[in-house]
């Protein structure tokens, strides 16, 4: 049944400001990370480039940034990696044992955070994995991992498994199917999965808060402890560029996604 083009017009106007009531608090950050005083009132009061250049030059914003950057790209590879097998090897087992696991993997969603980062850093204490490169990628994989789970079960719910038989029967083994036929189809969520896992990582700081050093800090602390500490507006400055850098991430996805759909169509 098509629609009138009086409701398309109202569903129209109502999607566009439910969007902008929710990009709206994002956007303001913008203007306030150009604030010629050290002040994040709204609106800002003159033109600085100042907190930009902060952002840079300062050790404990650049260390903590690229501390981020170097743990969520870990944790994206791995709990891509954990993930798809996971996935995979869950679709291939009975019922009943496949949810009872997948209820298991998927814990760390509906977990309180602060339950789970009291529990890590109770482990962690034991293990002297506090402040490690090492402690830091294992508990934001955990957090990752049920997220590239969901991705790639999408994708296995509608994979079709005729493809597999048919390329067994022409002589592949198990691995040359899984990597010439089930990899290349599964790939959208694999891919969906890494995003979700490196914005998961790169975003954590309930966890990083209880597990986190002076020598090794990743930026959303950073961000915790410059807002308790002092109202910088290097912050909204911090804000602005992850805004960018995700909108270019998620939207470049959207596209390679979108350029593989219309491929095989």
């Amino acid at each position: 049944m098509e629609m009138k083009p009086l409701t398309r017009a109202v569903l129209g106007l109502i999607c566009l400001l439910v969007g902008i009531w929710l990009v709206a608090p994002t956007i303001v950050v913008a203007p306030m990370s150009f604030n010629g005083v050290k002040s994040l009132a709204f609106p800002p009061r003159g033109f600085s480039w100042q907190w930009y250049e902060n952002f840079v030059t300062s050790p404990d914003w650049s260390s903590s940034f690229f501390n981020s950057l170097k743990i969520a790209c870990l944790v994206a590879i791995l709990a891509t990696v954990l993930g798809t097998l996971a996935a995979f090897g869950l679709d291939r087992m009975r019922a009943r044992p496949a949810n009872l696991i997948r209820m298991l993997l998927l814990t760390p969603m509906v977990v309180p955070g602060v339950v789970l980062a009291i529990g890590i850093y109770a482990v962690y204490l034991d293990a002297r994995l506090v402040g490690t490169l090492t402690g830091f990628v294992l508990a934001h994989t955990i957090l990752a991992l049920p997220f590239v789970l969901i991705a790639v079960s999408a994708n296995l719910e509608v994979f079709d498994k005729r493809l597999e038989t048919a390329a067994a029967s022409l002589g592949a083994g198990a691995l040359t199917t899984f990597r010439t036929v089930t990899l290349p189809l599964i790939a959208p969520g694999m891919l969906s999965g890494l995003l979700f896992a490196f914005a998961t990582s790169f975003d954590e700081i309930i966890v990083s808060l209880f597990i986190t050093n002076p020598y090794l800090r990743t930026l959303p602390v950073q961000i915790f402890a410059s807002i308790t500490r002092d109202a910088d507006p290097t912050v909204a400055a911090v804000g602005t560029i992850l805004l960018c850098v995700t909108t270019v991430l998620i939207g470049g996805g959207m596209l390679l996604l979108g350029r593989e759909r219309r491929g095989r169509s």
